[in-house]
């Protein structure tokens, strides 16, 4: 049987909508329990239902393709040193910190890769009542709670002294030794946001800002942010300006602005 990227965006979209389902249930709530990983970062047993959620979604519809998660690591058939030719790539809750204390700037993320490279991706921020998505040659749009599909667009602004740049965590920027490089592209900026996590990349495929860039990442957090916003017309590579999800940092841009924002970074 052959699979279209549309089947693949439909089925994203589907297990989406069902951890939606899953996730609110438990932030309307307050019904999960708190834990620490071993980087201190915090989990919800909401992380890992809606992870098991999606795997089931994925191992009843796609039984052959290899999958990626936060919170159950990589499983399915992997192909030695290189990627698997198909995996799902999935954050269950991407900005877990805001979903436990209850800010609403949270979402599950669900991507797919193709020998390693991201061609479907969706996001969906239930608590914020909006969903994007996107896919290689489909475009990318975005749905709010009540209204149509709207296709999305990243901005025009072609100078640094124009924008609106998200930085995320300065603290991540000094942690990774580059914290004077971050608070150049601030000053530079017109305005300079630490938005954070899913909702400051989705802002960029919008247009409603420039620039969104962080250290410290790993591939489940980028994954669908990729196909989203490079199919609005943006760029995305990591802070050295390489291609992918697989090197730990971001910078994602209306793509006029990439070039100068990689060399205030460097």
């Amino acid at each position: 049987m052959t699979i279209s990227l549309s089947d693949d965006l439909a089925l994203a979209r589907s297990l989406a909508s069902m951890a939606d389902l899953v996730s609110m249930r438990r932030y309307d709530s307050h019904d999960f329990t708190v834990s620490t990983k071993p980087d201190r970062t915090p989990v919800t047993e909401a992380d890992r239902e809606v992870e098991h959620a999606i795997r089931e979604g994925l191992a009843a519809a796609r039984p052959d393709d290899a999958i990626l998660g936060e919170e159950f690591g990589a499983t399915g058939r992997q192909d030695g040193e290189h990627r698997p030719h198909r995996q799902w790539i999935i954050d269950p809750i991407d900005g877990t910190a805001n979903f436990l204390r209850g800010v609403p700037i949270w979402g599950t993320l669900i991507a797919l890769a193709i020998d390693g490279v991201p061609v479907v991706g969706v996001v969906s921020a239930p608590a914020l009542g909006q969903r994007w998505w996107g896919a290689i040659g489909l475009g990318a749009y975005t749905q709010r709670s009540g209204k149509h599909d709207e296709p999305l667009r990243v901005s025009a602004v072609s100078q640094i002294g124009d924008a609106v740049v998200s930085y995320n965590s300065l603290p991540g920027w000094i942690d990774a030794g580059r914290g004077d490089q971050a608070i150049a592209l601030a000053t530079a900026a017109w305005r300079a946001r630490a938005i954070g996590d899913m909702w400051s990349y989705m802002l960029v495929a919008e247009g409603a800002i420039d620039v969104a860039t962080e250290c410290d990442l790993q591939p489940y957090d980028m994954a669908a942010l990729i196909p989203i916003v490079t199919e609005a017309g943006g760029r995305f590579t990591d802070i050295n300006g390489v291609d992918g999800p697989w090197n730990g940092t971001a910078c994602a841009t209306n793509g006029l602005l990439h070039d100068s924002v990689l060399a205030t970074l460097r």
